[in-house]
């Protein structure tokens, strides 16, 4: 039955309820086959007429008796004591040493995706086996129905093998040597073969002499005839002393066949022939035919590494084991290795070795707690692959100190695809060889899309038939969903987890719903019937175009028909016309992306970063009830990640994927989104929301448009964004591609440290008004503060430093900078625990600066002494005139020298209570407001205190004057007061 006619039969709609059964594996027991001779014939059967033809064959002396792969010999091998010794009086034993070092070398680079883990990552370091599971072909072909996700992560598995055992005799008893490794994308087929190559050449695998390795891949782009030998020394120099030795001898060969769904494999007799010959020159495709059917090399064991689909190439009697690869189906698997990739030593950078290891520990504890909450994660992870993109987001997240051009978010997806697709072929036998990536976005991204327009995460079975089978018509689409529901489908979509959603799917980590979805649409594919029609008949015509062209020049020649070049005419005309739809397609694109980054109903979700550390390591709290109403889904990466996949690194990485993205496409889609980008971003978003926007242009990519966008933006206010080293960075990158002056930037209670303001020094520079209040920013920080105002380019005229742990020895910093500052005029030092001590060096050095205009000194605890000096330097200072002096503990006669001061005569207006005498001062709301705006961050107790002493005040002032418009003031203060003073006791305030 042909995989078409399969695929049909499986399709009659109850298969998409069996599907969630096939995603997670197959039990069964392994067959065993007899034959009496290597003699195959079509699809793995045998004919009477052609074994009776074979027998005109001469066989080596060494006939081999198959039993599922395994064998046994009529003529007894020589001893391996034999093999090596004759090993020791050759030069081979020298070869293969440097075959080992070659391969170690080869097989232990990483790819730059890598690097990121610090210098001392490598595969035999940080390495965890995935679970692998002996299987038959029974058990691929029907999969077990009792077998899901679900249970699959907590029950464990009867018929676990590892994988020094895969050559372990069988059932019967029989030497296995032909081992079949499968599993689908993402399970880490190739990782493990990788490591299995390591161990060999360190030693740690002993069953073999030699490990000869071959990729499929490599085989299936060479078409030529090659012997075995010359394939081996083409692709390993080394061995050219071993070579002549393999069949000669009993040396312990495995050859190591990865990526088998590459090959297009025939194993009839009339598609490949029989070659027992190591020296004979046959095309790639017939010398591994020829080494699974024991035919050539009958002593060679061979493992074969494939995906699901592929396994049936090989005729099950010619294979002694088939082993599944399950991942990580056990959490404690998960766990390990999030411990050993996120503990790895220069992980989290060198500048912060000291404080690094805690938050690596903190970030593993937090990953293991929602790893044990059964969460959607711990389906996620149970793909190698996931594990890997899990652990690379969270060093984004965590790690990145500064943000070099190419490491977006976007990139990581990017990349991540890349290391699991790389360019892969959906069928290797299917005519249109389409590219694994491409058919995935035009199915999976057509369902992601639907998700984010309909602002869901959850699909039903009817969901997944609509989006992949509602367009098959042809045999060879059935095929290919086929093989796609059997290799790839599992790697993006997992059944869901969620009590009461146990029969619908979601997808695997929930931002690759939103990359996907983007893909999608970058790519094009969201078209309607007409637009499909019109771009296939316009390349059609266009194509056509020039041969007509010639014919009718010809044909006006001979003839005089003057209606030929009007045909001639009308033939280009459908071409330009649907290029101008082209162009409108982008111009959709590009409003799509606008309207969808600018969307108010998501201004004031947490920005998109904070939700992607959410999802990776939970929420910390109470669970929610199982009947509690959920949030709105948020899809705000959406847009972000359209951004980013139009960036010219990502591109080129589609570009291999088989996704291609023209650069004038992406030109057009950036210059039609100009204008409605800047136009949205000068509205004036909220802090999350302008985040996600800084954070969408530094994923575009595109300088020229990030710097146009960022000159609209003079005000950039992100207090309450918990600013991590990340977003430090990408702030810093993105305002870095203008040099123009920043009116203000607000950076209130950010989260900031020492470290986050070097990183953002060159942004600090050129703001004139600075707000760093509630940072919880010590002396060290201070002491940058300090650099950034003696900087000749500084420009900051407004620095509030409001409620942080500023201290004596800050206030020596700030001193310090006041002396040298030429920029700088209005300064807040509010609670910032300055004592006598701060207040006094910052007046010492107060009379050196020329420029300073309004000083915030309250509740700072100073005393008479300290406050009276710093308003005796204040007197005559030549620009100062304001000292704010209010909360600090300053006696009855401090306060009447005080109240003394005129602005006439002292030069300078302090500000400590909201009276002035027998009146009400004019600064009385601004002092309140301070009150009611920090008050979350006050000793509340003390504020008590101070609230009622001004109270006191404020009576005693009213029962001095005699003047009715001033006892109405008072009554109207002392009212705000009470009312501050109720609130604040009863907690509400």
């Amino acid at each position: 039955m042909s995989r078409a006619m399969q695929c049909q039969s499986c399709l009659s709609w109850g298969s998409w309820r069996q599907l969630r059964r096939s995603l997670s594996g197959s039990r069964g027991t392994r067959s065993i086959y007899l034959c009496a001779a290597s003699v195959p014939g079509a699809a793995g059967s045998y004919s009477l007429r052609k074994v009776l033809r074979a027998s005109d064959v001469s066989f080596p002396r060494a006939c081999v008796h198959y039993k599922g792969g395994s064998q046994e010999h009529s003529v007894q091998p020589s001893s391996s004591c034999h093999g090596l010794s004759q090993l020791r009086n050759m030069a081979s034993s020298d070869a293969i040493k440097k075959h080992q070092k070659s391969l170690s070398a080869w097989f232990s680079h990483q790819p730059n995706e890598e690097r990121q883990f610090g210098p001392s990552f490598s595969l035999g370091a940080v390495h965890v086996d995935p679970v692998i599971r002996e299987s038959s072909l029974e058990g691929i072909l029907k999969p077990s129905p009792d077998l899901t996700i679900q249970n699959q992560l907590q029950q464990p598995c009867s018929q676990v093998i590892s994988l020094q055992n895969l050559f372990d005799v069988d059932a019967c008893g029989q030497q296995v040597k032909n081992v079949v490794l499968y599993g689908t994308v993402g399970t880490g087929k190739s990782t493990l073969i990788k490591k299995m190559v390591v161990d060999w050449c360190h030693g740690r695998l002993p069953r073999f002499e030699l490990v000869i390795p071959f990729s499929c891949e490599d085989l299936s782009h060479s078409h030529a005839p090659i012997s075995l030998r010359r394939l081996i020394t083409k692709k390993y120099q080394h061995l050219r002393d071993v070579v002549p030795m393999l069949g000669a001898s009993s040396l312990k060969v495995l050859f190591i066949l990865n990526g088998l769904e590459r090959l297009n494999l025939d194993f009839r007799l009339a598609g490949t022939e029989l070659c027992c010959d190591p020296n004979e020159p046959v095309p790639p495709s017939a010398i591994v035919v020829n080494l699974l059917r024991k035919y050539l090399l009958p002593e060679a064991s061979i493992i074969v590494t494939t995906r699901p689909s592929a396994v049936r190439r090989i005729p099950g009697k010619y294979v002694g084991r088939y082993a599944e690869i399950c991942g990580f189906s056990d959490t404690n698997l998960q766990k390990l290795y999030f411990q050993m990739r996120l503990s790895q030593p220069g992980c989290s950078g060198e500048d912060s070795a000291g404080s690094s290891s805690g938050e690596q520990e903190n970030l593993v504890e937090m990953l293991s707690r929602n790893l044990e909450r059964h969460n959607q994660i711990a389906a996620a992870c149970f793909l190698p692959s996931y594990c890997w993109l899990v652990c690379t987001t969270l060093h984004f997240l965590y790690f990145t100190r500064t943000v070099p051009p190419s490491q977006t978010l976007t990139g990581i997806y990017t990349s991540f695809l890349r290391l699991n697709f790389s360019g892969e072929v959906l069928d290797s036998t299917d005519p249109t060889n389409i590219s694994m990536m491409k058919y995935v976005a035009k199915t999976v991204g057509k369902l992601a899309y639907e998700g984010v327009m309909s602002r869901k995460t959850c699909f039903s079975e009817d969901d997944l038939q609509q989006c992949f089978e509602v367009e098959m018509k042809t045999e060879s689409e059935l095929n290919l969903l086929e093989v796609f529901r059997s290799d790839v489908l599992r790697f993006f979509l997992t059944p869901c987890v969620q009590p009461g959603k146990e029969h619908t799917f979601v997808f695997t980590i929930p931002a690759m719903q939103e990359y996907l979805a983007a893909l999608y649409v970058v790519l094009g594919e969201k078209k309607t019937l007409a637009q499909r029609v019109g771009k296939e008949l316009s390349e059609v015509i266009g194509k056509v175009s020039e041969d007509v062209a010639v014919v009718l020049n010809i044909i006006s020649k001979v003839l005089p028909l003057r209606f030929l070049p009007v045909l001639f005419n009308l033939l280009k005309i459908f071409p330009r016309y649907f290029s101008r739809l082209s162009g409108k397609d982008r111009d959709a694109i590009a409003h799509t992306m606008a309207e969808e980054l600018f969307k108010e109903e998501d201004y004031y979700n947490d920005d998109v970063l904070d939700q992607i550390n959410s999802s990776i390591l939970g929420v910390e709290g109470p669970m929610r009830h199982p009947d509690e109403a959920p949030d709105d889904e948020v899809f705000e990466l959406f847009p972000i990640f359209m951004g980013g996949i139009l960036s010219r690194r990502n591109r080129a990485i589609l570009e291999q994927l088989g996704c291609s993205i023209k650069n004038l496409a992406a030109f057009e889609i950036a210059k039609a989104m100009k204008k409605t980008v800047i136009r949205n971003s000068r509205k004036g978003l909220p802090p999350s929301e302008l985040m996600d926007y800084l954070f969408f242009l530094h994923e575009f990519q595109n300088e020229r448009f990030t710097a146009e966008a960022i000159r609209s933006l003079r005000t950039v206010n992100l207090s309450s964004v918990k600013m991590t080293p990340l977003k430090c960075s990408v702030l810093a990158s993105v305002m870095g591609t203008t040099c123009h002056e920043v009116e203000e930037l607000n950076l209130t209670s950010c989260n900031l440290d020492t470290s986050s303001l070097r990183i953002l020094f060159p942004v600090l520079l050129r703001c004139k008004a600075l707000h760093l209040q509630l940072n919880s920013l010590g002396s060290d920080a201070c002491k940058e503060i300090r650099n950034l105002l003696l900087h000749d380019k500084c420009v900051v005229s407004t620095l509030r430093l409001a409620n942080n742990p500023v201290g004596k020895q800050g206030a020596q910093y700030l001193a310090e900078a006041l002396a040298g500052n030429r920029s700088l005029t209005h300064l807040s030092l509010l609670h910032t625990a300055l004592g006598d001590q701060g207040a006094e060096v910052i007046a010492q050095h107060l009379a050196e600066n020329q420029h300073l205009q309004e000083l915030n000194l309250g509740y700072n605890s100073l005393t008479d002494t300290a406050a009276l000096h710093v308003v005796e330097v204040a007197k005559k200072h030549a620009t100062l005139d304001k000292v704010h002096l209010y909360f600090n503990d300053i006696s009855e006669d401090g306060k009447r020298a005080l109240h003394s001061l005129r602005m006439d005569r002292d030069g300078v207006r302090a500000l400590v209570f909201l009276t002035a005498g027998t009146d009400i001062s004019d600064y009385w709301s601004n002092i309140l407001n301070v009150v009611q705006r920090n008050l979350p961050f006050w000793d509340r107790e003390r504020v008590r205190q101070h609230l009622a002493l001004i109270l006191q005040d404020l009576e005693s002032s009213r029962r001095q004057t005699a003047n009715p418009w001033r006892k109405a003031k008072f009554l109207r203060v002392e009212s705000e007061v009470k009312k501050m003073l109720g609130k604040l006791q009863h907690g509400t305030l």
